[in-house]
């Protein structure tokens, strides 16, 4: 019976470190390596299989590495950068349209023709967009309209697939100073999807008026 638990805990964790391989989120995939290669360095040290022992313990080791520092850099305004670009801007166009299919999963409403110079709306509605950037690599944008009465709202708050386990927008909205530059006082969200809410809130919005979350208006004031 031993011998059976024992081949078990070796299936399981080499299937963990194969379902790792398959995700896209990059926390995801490093928590779960780090499982399935914990459990197989143990797994292989039971039975004195050493070099493979050994193996799986060097990548759970790098795997707690990268944790450690992708946790510590999450919310690090020296690893993330907020870079403000036209609405029409090529890179910008360019990231959205390849990754046309997941934002419309958040922001169903959002058009990229709508978001550069000349599209529907692009002639009377002053818009600001806004890469985040870690290091050199593109992880999200912010789009936001001038609404008038120093109100911006959001139409575009997306991330990639690759951070959706973090929030680099808050880089865009942090402090405020990003608008508050630009003379806004108050942004606000409409309709977000369910699954936003948490982020909005830890962005700082509250649900306007009955103050409920199914509220389709989120709120928060620039500092």
């Amino acid at each position: 019976m031993s011998s059976v638990w024992l081949e078990v805990v070796g299936w399981v964790g080499s299937g963990l470190v194969v379902w790792s391989l398959m995700q896209a989120r990059v926390l995801r995939f490093r928590w779960m390596n780090l499982a399935g290669s914990a459990i197989a360095a143990g797994y292989n040290a039971w039975l004195e299989i050493w070099p493979f022992a050994a193996m799986n313990g060097i990548i759970t080791v790098i795997n707690v590495y990268w944790l450690i520092r992708l946790h510590r850099e999450a919310h690090d305004a020296g690893v993330y950068e907020v870079v403000e670009v036209r609405p029409d801007d090529p890179w910008l166009r360019h990231v959205l349209r390849v990754h046309a299919r997941d934002v419309a999963t958040f922001h169903p409403s959002f058009a990229l023709e709508d978001a550069g110079d000349g599209g529907a709306g692009a002639d009377d509605r002053r818009r600001h967009a806004f890469l985040v950037v870690r290091r050199d690599e593109t992880v999200g944008s912010v789009i936001v309209r001038d609404d008038g009465e120093g109100t911006a709202a959001v139409e575009l708050d997306w991330v990639t697939p690759r951070f959706r386990d973090f929030t680099p927008g808050e880089f865009v909205h942090r402090g405020g100073g990003v608008f508050a530059g630009k003379g806004y006082r108050r942004i606000v969200w409409d309709d977000p999807a369910p699954g936003a809410r948490d982020y909005l809130e830890r962005m700082g919005f509250t649900p306007e008026g009955d103050g409920e979350r199914g509220s389709r208006r989120w709120v928060r004031a620039v500092a």
